[in-house]
């Protein structure tokens, strides 16, 4: 049996045994090409294949932008909480308002529901009081 090319081993000519040394043989110009156009196309597919996989990850659905507003809401009231605590205990809370402002700031995720959406308008809002309460107190002092 000879080997010659990516097609495989084809049988001997002649009904002749093969060498002992073993070679390879170069295939044509043209059986190159054509063995190289399915490999092209295979390659061309995988980054094509890729590349919407790529833009699919990008699409942001419902549940993901609800989880992040919902997300959202929580760290602005845990940062109110911090807050809290923090005057309770007769600190400035300067480490809470400094986080509670970076999290206001941060991009908020429209959701579909207007249930939630007037909650996390209405957190907004808290949060937004609290940093002016704060404003005026170091203004005062």
């Amino acid at each position: 049996m000879k080997v010659t090319g990516p097609s495989g081993p084809s049988s001997a000519q002649g009904g002749r045994p093969a060498r002992a040394s073993g070679g390879f043989s170069v295939p044509s110009t043209a059986a190159a090409t054509a063995a190289s156009a399915p490999a092209a196309a295979a390659a061309a597919s995988g980054v094509s294949g890729v590349s919407a996989l790529m833009a699919l990850q990008g699409v942001e659905d419902v549940t993901e932008r609800r989880r992040r507003a919902i997300r959202r809401g929580g760290g602005l009231l845990d940062r109110l909480e911090e807050l809290k605590l923090a005057l309770l205990q007769g600190e400035a809370g300067e480490g809470a308002l400094e986080r509670l402002t970076r999290t206001l700031r941060e991009e908020r995720p429209m959701d579909a529901d207007p249930g939630l959406n007037s909650l996390l308008d209405q957190i907004d809002l808290r949060a937004a009081v609290e940093l002016a309460k704060a404003d005026l107190r170091r203004s005062a002092a």
